[in-house]
């Protein structure tokens, strides 16, 4: 892929992630310290907290080991069971806010730093192109969001 191709790649991204991102934040404004960890269907279907903490991981996971090979560790099944404050989920955003960009930056610019450095339950996932990990992280952080608003909207508050 050429400079100015990996340059247009970064920018659409970068909209796309400052969008969903956005979209996060707003689900984050309709909830409470109650509804963040309330699921329509207790035991079946994730909570926002959790799918929050899911998408931190995935990011932590793909971004910061795979890509940038930092070696951040993980706890994949405590994620979907991950329970917390309004404040800690915020906290949480920003964290993602910080490193989402950045990893999709070094993906397209330097590439996979550590390719068996992730704890995915993809089989391919040490084998993943750069592209491939940036697609996946914005399937991933799209898909998520998406719950995310279908359970602030059935739960409320």
């Amino acid at each position: 892929m050429s400079i100015p191709d990996r340059a247009r790649l970064e920018a659409a991204c970068t909209v796309v992630v400052e969008e969903t991102l956005a979209a996060i934040a707003q689900v984050l404004d309709d909830c409470d310290d109650e509804s963040v960890n309330a699921t329509p269907v207790p035991g079946t279907v994730n909570s926002v907290f959790a799918l929050v903490t899911h998408l931190d991981g995935v990011i932590a996971d793909w971004g910061g080991n795979l890509v940038a090979g930092e070696g951040i560790p993980r706890d994949r099944p405590t994620e979907f069971t991950a329970q917390g404050t309004l404040a800690q989920a915020r906290s949480i955003l920003d964290r993602m806010s910080e490193r989402l960009p950045r990893y999709i930056r070094l993906a397209l610019t330097a590439g996979i730093e550590a390719p068996g450095a992730i704890s995915s339950t993809r089989v391919d996932a040490a084998s993943a192109t750069p592209e491939f990990v940036v697609a996946h992280l914005l399937r991933e952080l799209t898909q998520h969001t998406g719950h995310m608003q279908i359970c602030r909207d059935v739960v409320g508050r």
